[in-house]
């Protein structure tokens, strides 16, 4: 088994602030904070350069209502990258802060912005029954299939979450219809694992192993930042998995009293 990909630190214990303690737990964020590269950035690209190359249909998907967004987005990171002092900008093409060139694109932007940040990025335009995801680049899925959600509103997307039909159902559409340009929420989420694999794929229905020694807690920032030509909204998500015995005691008090 190769090495586990890990950070050295879990940046926000979600159960340890009651502000975010009722879901969806959405918080403000700096405008230019919806992209983050951490301590495990260089392993974090290399498995995702091998997933792009290797798993393309687990890990893309793009409708051709999503096309004018994924080309604004990829627009609006690598305007953001070009202030991040990690990066160099070259013609048609991008070094990341590891030494990995990489070719931008255009035909395939949600792929080529695959290569170049840690977060997974997911469009979502408004339609008669809610945002539909248009469009996505999913190489750290955490127990969905991005073929199943593919074209959903966002109340299939969720499915079969529990508890999300009715009121969080509401609040969660009125964020992403209240949601103006240049505003960025994030929230955080928290789950225990035996495996600490990134890339963990699983059709509705069937559920992820409940952990046995749980080793590992995986956790993901995810934020939401409307794009101002296209209108779609952009669903990122930063994936952090550390080993228990990284967090703190109060930490992990908090973590034991929530329950499963």
């Amino acid at each position: 088994m190769d090495a586990p990909i890990l950070q050295d630190r879990l940046p926000f214990a979600p159960w340890m602030d009651p502000a975010t303690a009722r879901l969806p737990g959405m918080r403000p964020c700096g405008a230019e904070d919806w992209l983050r590269r951490d301590e495990a950035f260089a392993a974090q690209m290399a498995r995702r350069d091998w997933l792009i190359a290797t798993r393309m249909p687990l890990v893309h998907a793009l409708l051709p209502e999503g096309r004018a967004a994924a080309a604004e987005l990829l627009s609006l990171v690598l305007e953001r990258l070009g202030r991040d002092a990690g990066y160099r900008l070259e013609a048609g093409a991008v070094v990341r802060p590891d030494g990995v060139r990489v070719p931008v694109d255009a035909r395939m932007p949600l792929v080529t912005l695959g290569r170049l940040v840690q977060e997974d990025l997911c469009l979502l335009l408004p339609g008669p029954e809610g945002h539909v995801l248009v469009g996505a680049v999913l190489c750290f899925p955490a127990n969905w299939m991005l073929s199943q959600k593919i074209g959903r509103a966002l109340p299939g997307v969720h499915l079969p979450v529990e508890g999300y039909v009715g009121d969080l159902e509401r609040r969660v559409q009125r964020l992403f219809d209240g949601l103006r340009a240049g505003q960025v929420l994030e929230r955080f989420n928290a789950l225990v694992y035996d495996d600490p694999e990134l890339h963990q794929p699983r059709p509705e229905g069937e559920h992820r192993p409940l952990p046995v020694e749980g080793r590992y807690l995986r956790s993901e920032r995810q934020c939401l930042k409307r794009l101002p030509d296209s209108g779609a909204v952009l669903f990122s998500i930063h994936t952090v998995i550390v080993r228990m015995e990284s967090l703190t005691e109060a930490e992990r008090a908090g973590l034991a009293a929530r329950g499963p």
